[in-house]
C-alpha cells in the first residue's frame, strides 16, 4: 500500500478523534477541525491519484 492510500484513513481517523474532543468544549470555544480534515483528506486523494497515474503509466 502506497504512503498516500495508507495515510487516507489514519487522518480520517485522528480527525474524527479530535473533532470527538471539540464537542465537550462550547460552541465558541471549537476549531473547524472538520474542515481542515476533509482538505487534508482531498489533499492526500489527490495526491495518491497523481501518484497511481504516474506509477501505472511507467
Amino acid at each position: 500500500m502506497c504512503m498516500f492510500c495508507a495515510a487516507i484513513p489514519a487522518v480520517a481517523a485522528l480527525g474524527a478523534k479530535l473533532n470527538a474532543n471539540q464537542l465537550a468544549k462550547p460552541k465558541e470555544e471549537r476549531k473547524p477541525v472538520s474542515k481542515i480534515t476533509g482538505i487534508v483528506v482531498t489533499v492526500l486523494v489527490a495526491g495518491s491519484v497523481v501518484y497511481h497515474t504516474i506509477t501505472w503509466q511507467s
